[in-house]
C-alpha cells in the first residue's frame, strides 16, 4: 500500500493506494486560513499536523490491514508558504501561505535584479516565498535572525513525520531560490535575498526516497518499520502525476481554490515576461510551464456567501449548456492576481449591472470571469512556447457542466472529464510514494486515466464568447489607469 497525504488550503487529504494503482480509500480533514490583516493568509503548522493524524487515525479505523501494509508516504502541497524553523525544530511563526500578498515591495524590489529571472526563469511574485522572508526581515528583525530553516508546507509534514529537512524541485522551484534549470539551489539568490544555503533544507527529486517514518508514529497508526519517506511535489505538479500529465503537449486545467492550466515541457522553456511559471516536475529531466489565477472557486465561493446560498445550489440553478455569455462581466482579482498581471494590489469588480441583473446572471458572470482569466493563461502559455490541444480538467469547479461547457466555449479547446476516481494531488502523492518505494521509470507507472466525457467547444457560440472576453480584457488596463 502506498499513502499520499495533500496538505491543501482548505483541508488535507490522506489516500490509500494498492500496488495496483487502485484507490482503497481517502479521509478528508478540514483546516482553516487566518486573515488578521487586509491581503495576509496564514496558517499554523500546528494545524497541518493535527489534520494529518486526524486523517491517518480514521483510515487506521476503516482500514487497519491496508494501512498496516504502507511501504511509503508521499506527500502533495499548497506551494510557496514560508514555514519558518528555529534551531530547536520549532516553528516561529505562523506559515504565510501563497496567496498572502502583504510582500508585494519585497517581490518588485527583488524581481527588478536581474539575476532572480535569469536563474530562476521566473517573475519573484509576492506569493513567492522568498519576498516572505524579506518581509520578516524587515518587519520582524527579531525573529529573523531565529531563522534556521525554511519549509515549504509538505517538507514541514514530512519533517514531522522523519525528523528529516528535505525538499524537491517541483515545489522548491517556486520559492525564488532555485536554480531551475540546473535543478539546485542558487547562492546567489539566496545571498540577494539575506539568506544563505545552510537554511535550505536538502534537495532531492519528488520521486525519489527522501529518509523514513519515525517507528513512534509508525507503530501509533499500525505500520510497519521502515516506512519510506518520499519527496512528494508541489499541489500542481502531483495533480499532474496523478493525471499522467508528464510528457510534452500534456496539460490539464484545475478549477480548485486557485485556477492552474499546467502543461509538461521536456526541456526548461523560460519565459519570465510572460508572467507564466517555469518550474521543474517532481520527476527527472522533466519541466512545466503554468499558469495561475489567484481565485478560481474561491470566486464562486465568495459570490455564494455574499447570497446566504452554497456555491452547488448557485449552480444548480444554471443550465447545463450556456446559452451564451452574460451582459454583467466579471473580474475575479479578489486576492490581487498572478499571470498574466502580477498584480497583487489589483482588485475584483463587477460591471455593466442593471435592474435585470439577478442572482443567476452575477453567477454566471463570475462563473465566466474565471473562464476568461483563464483563457488569460492559455494566451500567455502559447506566448511561451507551449502546445495545448486537448486538456483534462479536474478539480471542485469541474463537477460544474455548466463551468466546463463556459470554459470549452472561451478556451475554444476540447476538455476531458475523467472518468470517476480521484486522479488529483492525493493520487499523485500516493504514485510518487510508489516510485519512491518500487524505483522504476515513471513513465511505466504514470499512465492518464480513462475518459468519461468530452467537453467540445459549441462553435455557434464562439464569436460570442470571444467577443465577451476581448471586452474583459479591456477592462484590466481601464481599471489600472483609475489607480483603484
Amino acid at each position: 500500500m502506498y499513502l499520499g497525504l495533500d496538505i491543501g488550503t482548505s483541508g488535507v487529504k490522506a489516500l490509500l493506494m494498492d500496488e495496483s494503482q487502485k484507490i482503497v480509500g481517502s479521509e478528508t480533514t478540514s483546516i482553516t486560513v487566518s486573515r488578521p490583516h487586509p491581503g495576509w493568509s496564514e496558517q499554523n503548522p500546528a494545524d497541518w499536523i493535527a489534520a494529518c493524524d486526524q486523517a491517518i487515525t480514521k483510515m487506521k479505523d476503516l482500514y487497519p490491514e491496508a494501512l498496516a501494509a504502507t511501504r511509503a508516504i508521499s506527500f502533495s502541497g499548497q506551494m510557496h508558504g514560508a514555514t519558518l524553523m528555529d534551531f530547536n525544530g520549532e516553528a516561529l511563526r505562523p506559515s504565510i501561505l501563497w496567496n498572502d500578498t502583504r510582500s508585494y515591495k519585497e517581490a518588485a524590489k527583488l524581481d527588478a535584479m536581474p539575476e532572480f529571472r535569469a536563474i530562476s526563469g521566473n517573475i519573484v511574485f509576492p506569493g513567492f516565498t522568498a519576498p516572505k522572508l524579506c518581509w520578516v526581515a524587515n518587519n520582524e528583525p527579531d525573529l529573523f535572525k531565529r531563522v534556521a530553516k525554511v519549509l515549504l508546507p509538505k517538507d514541514y509534514i514530512a519533517y514531522w513525520l522523519s525528523g528529516e529537512y528535505v525538499s524537491e524541485m517541483s515545489d522548491a522551484a517556486g520559492t525564488g531560490w532555485l536554480d531551475v534549470k540546473n535543478r539546485c539551489w542558487s547562492e546567489t539568490l539566496l545571498s540577494l535575498s539575506g539568506m544563505r544555503l545552510d537554511q535550505m533544507p536538502r534537495l532531492i527529486e519528488g520521486s525519489d526516497q527522501a529518509a523514513y517514518l519515525k517507528p513512534e508514529l509508525a507503530a501509533q497508526w499500525g505500520m510497519q518499520s521502515q516506512v519510506i519517506i518520499g519527496g512528494g511535489a508541489g499541489d500542481n505538479a502531483a495533480s499532474a502525476i496523478g493525471m499522467g500529465v508528464i510528457k510534452e503537449g500534456q496539460a490539464f486545467l484545475s478549477l480548485g481554490t486557485s485556477g492552474v492550466i499546467f502543461a509538461a515541457t521536456e526541456g526548461y522553456n523560460p519565459l519570465p515576461e510572460s508572467a507564466v511559471h517555469a518550474f521543474c516536475h517532481a520527476i527527472p529531466d522533466t519541466w512545466h510551464q503554468m499558469g495561475v489565477i489567484l481565485s478560481a472557486t474561491d470566486a464562486l465561493n465568495w459570490y455564494a456567501k455574499l447570497t446566504d446560498c452554497s456555491a452547488a445550489e448557485l449552480n444548480a440553478a444554471l443550465d447545463d449548456e450556456p446559452k451564451g455569455p452574460a451582459n454583467v462581466t466579471f473580474l475575479p482579482y479578489l486576492s490581487g492576481e498572478r499571470t498574466p498581471h502580477n498584480d497583487a494590489q489589483v482588485g475584483g469588480m463587477f460591471t455593466g449591472l442593471d435592474h435585470s441583473s439577478d442572482q443567476k446572471v452575477l453567477t454566471q458572470a463570475v462563473m465566466e470571469g474565471v473562464a476568461f482569466a483563464i483563457r488569460d493563461n492559455l494566451e500567455a502559455l502559447i506566448e511561451a512556447g507551449s502546445n495545448v490541444n486537448e486538456i483534462i480538467a479536474v478539480g471542485g469547479g469541474a463537477r460544474s457542466q455548466f463551468w466546463l461547457q463556459t470554459l470549452a466555449n472561451t478556451l475554444n479547446r476540447t476538455l476531458l472529464l475523467p472518468a470517476d476516481g480521484d486522479f488529483g494531488a492525493a493520487y499523485g502523492a500516493a504514485r510518487l510514494a510508489m516510485l519512491a518505494d518500487q524505483k522504476t521509470h515513471p513513465e511505466s507507472l504514470l499512465t492518464q486515466p480513462k475518459i468519461e466525457a468530452r467537453i467540445e467547444p459549441n462553435t455557434k457560440l464562439l464569436n460570442q464568447y470571444e467577443a465577451a472576453y476581448q471586452r474583459y480584457r479591456s477592462l484590466y488596463p481601464a481599471i489600472k489607469s483609475l489607480n483603484l
